[in-house]
């Protein structure tokens, strides 16, 4: 007969997490969250380590380039997403490895030809006020000058006037010629009093734009995620169906450790994928997702070096009403968790794993930590960000962004699934969607990490392995649900307030 989970299956919105004394050391500003992104031997330190318990889900609406330099600019990783070409994937990965810190490529661009609507409208669509202006509207055309807010007035000038009427002409601007250093170029903003200084090569074409700001910046993000070569460090996601081809050319484009991106990763496909990319190359390469103890030991004995635990519990995912899989989250977590840390005890090896999927409040994140996990994927939380690849769009009166899942017919992503041959998609394992729009990356990941800490601080710890060891968990009541939210009350709204 069938083996019967009788205990239900929990999720993180079914517990919390008790207090312990908070210390007059146990500040904020003291925590730690640096944490293990591979397995290591116990004595030693892990060859890849994060400074910042994030990575941003192996998804076409989550992480592409632009993603990756963000987030590991803030000490976190992404895995850009497999399910594109192979050469296209390859170059995501180069932009990252070959990214300058303060070297920016621009992101909106116009010709001549345009009119000031148009400039109003890229600005709308991005946010960004200075505009490229180039012979054929690229990031890497002929550099013929640039538009800031100081070159126009929305109430004097026309919308249809063209743009070549109103920017600073090239024979006007102050620029960098290719090849200058990030110190030099900031010398030539300070002197000159830039706010943006356009680097381009010798024959006039575009290459980045160095901007005042963003010297600020610099200096404000000490836990940046660098290799040994000062380059940012990018994860990128494989499947199992044509690795032998992909991981080449991740490796040689620079990638610093692989995932395995599947909806189950309980399989032999994964552990030929795993075993094909240790027996070839000398990269890293995690494996998943799984939710029981099995599935851990399974990938872990094929030599991965980070399991990622979840089936069914992200918020585009709808496997679990497909197929009938998955398990609560929570509960996945704490047996993968158990059989890790007496992995660790009897071969003195330890595993990493990545909580992935079933966030739905920042609290979340903290308990998935404080149950045991190493780092957190999170897809969602990451799409509503100005960085993530994905459209803005107005809905109504509220900014959104688009937001699809690799088990979507939109993705079309039928390699993620290890069952055999090379099929189409069959049915849905994910659905296509809107998230609403959140604003800048770093604005958002620091007041979440804000509340890590200061929870953090509420248990007593100053470190994730504190927060593993020391953490007292509640499962909580229907009845306590409704009471941890604000009930019995009026609450005030804009409307009533306004009256």
């Amino acid at each position: 007969m069938a083996t019967y989970y009788l205990e239900p299956s929990r999720t993180f919105s079914e517990f919390l997490l008790i207090p312990n004394l908070t210390t007059k050391e146990c500040t904020p500003a003291n925590v730690k969250l640096k944490t293990p992104l591979v397995k290591f031997n116990k004595g030693e330190e892990p060859a890849i380590s994060l400074n910042i318990p994030f990575s941003s889900a192996v998804m076409q609406a989550v992480s592409d380039h632009g993603m990756a330099i963000a987030l590991a600019r803030s000490g976190g990783i992404s895995f850009i997403f497999g399910s594109q070409s192979i050469e296209e994937e390859a170059l995501m990965v180069r932009k990252v490895k070959g990214y300058k810190a303060g070297f920016v490529v621009s992101r909106s661009n116009l010709t001549p030809q345009h009119t000031l609507s148009d400039v109003l409208a890229l600005k709308e669509e991005t946010g960004h006020s200075t505009v490229a202006i180039t012979d054929d509207g690229t990031a890497n055309g002929k550099l013929l000058g640039i538009v800031t807010g100081r070159d126009y007035r929305t109430s004097r000038d026309p919308l249809d006037r063209q743009i070549h009427h109103f920017m600073t002409p090239f024979d006007k601007l102050i620029y960098g010629k290719s090849g200058i250093t990030l110190s030099e170029a900031n010398n030539l903003i300070w002197d000159h009093k830039l706010n943006c200084l356009p680097i381009v090569d010798e024959h006039q074409k575009l290459d980045t734009l160095v901007f005042r700001k963003d010297y600020d910046e610099h200096k404000e993000n000490p836990m940046e995620l660098l290799d040994g070569n000062k380059s940012y460090i990018v994860g990128a996601g494989i499947n199992t169906k044509d690795y032998k081809e992909r991981v080449p050319a991740l490796v040689e484009a620079g990638v610093d450790i692989l995932v395995i991106d599947s909806s189950d990763g309980y399989s032999e496909w994964q552990r030929e994928t795993v075993q094909y990319v240790k027996e070839n190359f000398n990269v890293k390469i995690g494996a998943g997702n799984v939710v029981d103890r099995e599935g851990f030991l399974y990938l872990v004995e094929s030599g991965a070096d980070f399991i990622k635990v979840g089936i069914g519990g992200g918020s585009i995912c709808i496997t679990r009403e497909q197929k009938g899989i998955g398990r609560g989250q929570a509960s996945s977590l704490m047996e993968v968790v158990e059989a890790r840390d007496q992995y660790f005890k009897d071969t003195g090896t330890y595993i990493p794993i990545c909580s992935d999927g079933g966030i739905v409040h920042d609290y979340h994140i903290t308990l998935a930590l404080a149950m045991g996990a190493d780092f957190v994927m999170l897809g969602r939380y990451f799409a509503r960000f100005d960085e993530s690849p994905t459209r803005k769009l107005k809905v109504g009166n509220n900014f959104v962004k688009e937001y699809w899942g690799e088990g979507s017919n939109r993705a079309r992503n039928w390699q993620r699934y290890d069952t055999g041959g090379k099929n189409k998609l069959l049915f849905e394992e994910g659905v296509d969607s809107y998230v609403p729009y959140a604003g800048g990356l770093q604005e958002n990941l620091d007041k979440t990490l804000g509340k890590i800490k200061s929870t953090m601080c509420n248990c007593g710890s100053l470190s994730l392995d504190e927060l593993k060891s020391k953490a007292r968990i509640a499962l909580v009541s229907a009845t306590s649900l409704v009471e941890g939210g604000a009930h019995d009350v009026i609450l005030k709204e804009s409307s009533l307030s306004e009256e």
